[in-house]
C-alpha cells in the first residue's frame, strides 16, 4: 500500500500519481487535500501520510506540493522516514539504492505528470542494495534518535 498525501498544488498530479498506480495494481492510501485546489497547509497532509509510512499502515509513501520542498520538510520529521525530494528518476533510484528511501516527494510545479510518472516508477523499482550503504542509513537512525553520531 502506498500513502499518498497532497495540499492544494499537489492535488492534480496526485490524483494522476494515483490513478497511474491503481491501473498497475498497487494500492493507494489517500491522505491528501481532496476539495477544491484552495490553499491548504501543506504539513497537514504531509504529516499523515508520513505517519501512515511510518506506523506501518503503508509500506512507502509519495508526498506532493507546490515545490516538494515543504513537505518533504514535514515527512521528513516523523521518526523512521526517509523522504526523497526527486526531480529526475536517477535521483529516484540512487534514494532507494542507496538511501532506503521510505517516502518520495515531488514538486507538482516543477516536473510535468509524464515525468512524475517515470519517477514514481523507477523509485519503486528500486531495491535497498545495503553492504556499504547500510551503515550509513543506520547513522542517518541514530542521529534521528538521538541528534548525534
Amino acid at each position: 500500500m502506498i500513502a499518498l498525501g497532497s495540499d492544494h498544488a499537489g492535488r492534480d498530479l496526485k490524483k494522476i500519481i494515483m490513478q497511474h498506480l491503481e491501473a498497475k495494481g498497487i494500492a493507494c492510501r489517500d491522505y491528501g487535500w481532496p476539495g477544491e485546489p484552495a490553499p491548504v497547509d501543506y504539513p497537514i497532509y504531509g504529516l499523515a501520510a508520513a505517519k501512515a509510512v511510518a506506523g506501518g499502515e503503508c509500506e512507502k509513501g509519495i508526498v506532493i506540493c507546490g515545490t516538494g520542498i515543504g513537505i518533504s520538510l514535514v515527512a521528513n520529521k516523523v521518526q523512521g522516514i526517509r523522504c526523497a525530494l526527486c526531480s529526475e528518476p536517477y535521483s529516484a533510484l540512487m534514494s532507494r539504492e542507496h538511501n532506503d528511501a521510505n517516502m518520495l516527494a515531488l514538486g507538482a510545479r516543477v516536473i510535468g505528470p509524464e515525468l512524475a510518472k517515470m519517477i514514481v516508477d523507477t523509485w519503486l523499482q528500486g531495491q535497498f542494495q545495503g553492504g556499504n550503504h547500510a551503515p550509513r542509513v543506520e547513522m542517518i537512525k541514530t542521529i534521528e534518535k538521538t541528534g548525534a553520531l
